[in-house]
């Protein structure tokens, strides 16, 4: 066509305007509309990106999702995007997503440190442990998070205990180191104190009394504070119940994480775990015995010995002991039954805590029973001398009452904090040594009581021996005295004893013996045989004291009474009665039955049969040195003799029977009319003596001893 309109020449022209319009037509739409078209492919360029970053947007966001759930502590929502992201771009070939990815892997990796560092803090919880673990292993941490987390924990929990350890062992020796200071200075102080005192100012010498009861008072102000081996056992008993079951919990958590997806468990480290275990029980178990129980790491090498801790010895707070043992043996216990528990399967690391726990509780008994024996030998300080009668027990003071408090509410302490059992726990009397120690410490125990009464017989407390005239000056004008009563003089305290004595060995002890019985302690059969025995000689010694002191006074003038005014029994002429020096006799047997009935009624038989074969065989002996006897000597002898055999029959033994058969053969046969003298003069004495004689008559009364014990000091 082009060439027609070419041929055509008006053609050809016409063709040249219509391409010329159409190029300028072009250009005016090109310059009109280049701009809106520069823009839609613009739009259409940015469209396709935002589709793409709109459909891949997960990857794009998660760097900034990371960091804000991290930040919010939602790392389960962390763990699964990371998850996600690496399923499905790990691999990716597109330098854009393989970009972002590796950022991804960055924050990833950062948040992997810090879980890291979370699980080295040994402050965490378990279960916080245990996510921490939980988490690294799905961030396919590099190692073992939950074995480095046990190790952690064990290095950790040795520590706590070693530092628990120093610092009591630094706080014990500045307590003694402050008691040594405290003490020199006191001991400075005192004679300041005594030269500045002036006798003619109250004032001083009040200031320097009030001073020196002030340095007492922090002198014994120790004795309030609680001794730092007590705080030890309850600060280290309260580490390993609060961290030890954690340790082992995330140690049997450990070898059970079979459903966790990518775990092996390694049971090589078995063996591993137990020592582990087995050596913070043995450090704990070790260090309290450094404390309590040096005697027990005898084996040790002394390096071994003294990285458990030398405690400085502090002899004020030894006597104390006793008294705090048994709240270290209930932290004690309380702490193996708690980790105890732990093991179902009795494993041996769990016997060192429950051989801890019977070593301790065995030396809390041991030292509650000395401590016991040193009370009851000491109960003499609080002797009264205030004798209570019953029908029973007859007088008795408030001693065997002391005793037997003492001895039970040691037995009850005992029974409370040592032998009763809990489940996992032996029988404290299950081996035959602690029987032994047991039996042999109870057997000491019953039979201190009778040092005590020998010690109030014969060696009474000095300041109750005599009176005390104690004056104490208040200001100027004032003054108040104090009178100590002294104590009954020694044949008072004999009998006073004879009769705690026996109440004890009859009442006391048996019912002791019960108690312990009952109490699960064994072979009381032995300690009841060597107290009766004990009892018995301290009985015997006492009452051949009693019997001495009573019976030599009246004995020693019984000779020169019998002789006084020139006596001659070959020259006697004139028998009206029985002689002065017999009705003293009678008068001071009176007077020991009235004592003797005054404090124990049971005793006076016994009493009052020996003093009588005393001076029936002293007597018989004076009656059978004499030469020669005259008739009124023959009646005057056998009139005595009458009198005294038929007031004491009813104290008769063989004894006195053969006593007085030897001086009746020693004196001449009297005549009838001798005889008949005899009778008479012997009704006689009766008749002046009657009210005296009756106490010795089988049955009487209180009030008869007294009436006669009365007559008899009037005459």
């Amino acid at each position: 066509m082009y060439k027609k309109y070419n041929e055509d020449d008006i053609r050809g022209n016409c063709m040249n305007s219509y391409a010329v319009l159409l190029m300028q037509a072009k250009s005016c739409a090109d310059g009109l509309f280049q701009e809106v078209l520069g823009r839609k492919d613009k739009a259409d360029s940015t469209r396709n990106a935002l589709s793409v970053i709109q459909k891949f947007r997960f990857l794009f966001h998660l760097p900034l999702n990371i960091q804000r759930n991290i930040q919010k502590g939602d790392y389960n929502m962390v763990i699964n995007d990371y998850e996600k992201a690496k399923s499905l771009f790990a691999d990716t070939e597109i330098k854009i997503f393989k970009k972002v990815y590796r950022e991804v892997e960055k924050r990833i990796s950062s948040f992997r440190d810090m879980l890291y560092k979370r699980l080295k803090d040994p402050h965490n919880t378990l279960e916080e442990q245990k996510k921490l673990i939980r988490y690294l292993i799905s961030l396919e941490y590099k190692g073992d998070p939950a074995w480095e987390c046990l190790d952690n924990q064990q290095k950790w929990l040795i520590e706590l205990l070693d530092d628990c350890k120093d610092d009591h062992i630094e706080e014990e020796k500045n307590c003694v180191q402050e008691n040594l200071a405290s003490n020199q200075s006191n001991n400075q102080w005192k004679p300041l104190s005594r030269a500045n005192k002036s006798p003619t100012k109250s004032g001083l010498s009040r200031e320097s009394s009030f001073s020196s009861l002030s340095s007492s008072d922090h002198q014994g102000s120790w004795r309030f504070k609680t001794p730092q081996k007590v705080l030890f056992i309850e600060d280290i008993t309260d580490i390993m119940m609060q961290h030890f079951p954690d340790f082992w919990k995330l140690g049997q958590s450990y070898f059970t994480r079979e459903s966790e997806k990518g775990v092996k468990i390694d049971t090589s480290k078995h063996g591993k775990m137990k020592l582990m275990m087995t050596e913070i029980i043995t450090l704990f178990a070790n260090f309290v015995r450094a404390a309590f129980l040096p005697e027990s790491l005898e084996n040790m090498s002394e390096n071994e010995r003294e990285k458990l801790g030398v405690w400085p010895s502090s002899g004020k707070s030894e006597h104390i002991s006793g008294a705090w043992l048994p709240t270290c043996v209930r932290n004690i216990r309380n702490c193996a039954n708690t980790l105890s528990a732990l093991d179902s399967n009795s494993d041996s690391v769990m016997i060192v805590l429950n051989e801890l726990a019977f070593d301790m509780r065995t030396n809390c008994m041991f030292t509650l029973l000395k401590q016991a024996i040193m009370d009851v030998k000491n109960v003499y300080t609080k002797e009264t001398w205030v004798v209570e009668t019953d029908d029973e027990s007859g007088g008795t003071t408030q001693l065997p009452a002391l005793f037997e408090n003492i001895v039970n509410e040691t037995v009850q302490h005992l029974h409370e904090v040592v032998v009763m059992n809990k489940a996992p726990e032996p029988e404290i009397f299950s081996q035959r040594p602690i029987q032994k120690e047991a039996t042999q410490l109870c057997s000491q125990l019953l039979q201190a009581f009778a040092v005590c009464m020998e010690q109030l017989v014969f060696t009474p407390p000095l300041q109750k021996t005599e009176n005390k005239h104690v004056k104490i000056t208040i200001g100027q004008d004032m003054e108040l005295e104090q009178h100590d009563d002294p104590i009954p003089s020694l044949d008072k305290r004999l009998i006073i004893m004879l009769s705690n004595c026996n109440h004890t060995i009859e009442v006391v002890i048996p019912r002791i013996i019960e108690n312990l019985t009952k109490h699960g302690y064994v072979e009381m059969e032995k300690a009841l045989k060597a107290a009766q025995e004990t009892y018995s000689a301290l009985d015997n010694r006492l009452f051949l004291s009693y019997i001495e002191q009573k019976a030599d006074p009246i004995l020693g003038i019984m000779e020169v009474n019998m002789y006084k005014g020139g006596f001659n029994w070959k020259t006697w002429k004139n028998p009206t009665g029985v002689r002065k020096y017999l009705k003293d006799i009678v008068m001071s047997l009176i007077e020991v039955h009235a004592e003797v009935y005054g404090i124990f009624p049971k005793f006076v038989m016994r009493v009052m049969k020996k003093i009588t074969e005393s001076v029936c065989e002293e007597l018989s002996r004076l009656i059978q040195c004499v030469p020669d006897f005259n008739a009124g000597g023959a009646i005057q002898a056998r009139l005595e003799l009458e009198a005294l055999r038929s007031m004491t029959r009813i104290y008769n033994t063989p004894k006195v029977q053969s006593c007085f058969k030897e001086a009746f053969d020693c004196i001449p046969e009297l005549s009838e009319e001798g005889k008949t003298v005899v009778d008479q003069l012997l009704d006689k004495f009766r008749a002046t003596m009657k009210i005296q004689l009756m106490c010795f008559q089988p049955e009487l009364s209180p009030s008869t001893v007294k009436r006669a014990a009365r007559l008899g000091s009037m005459v």
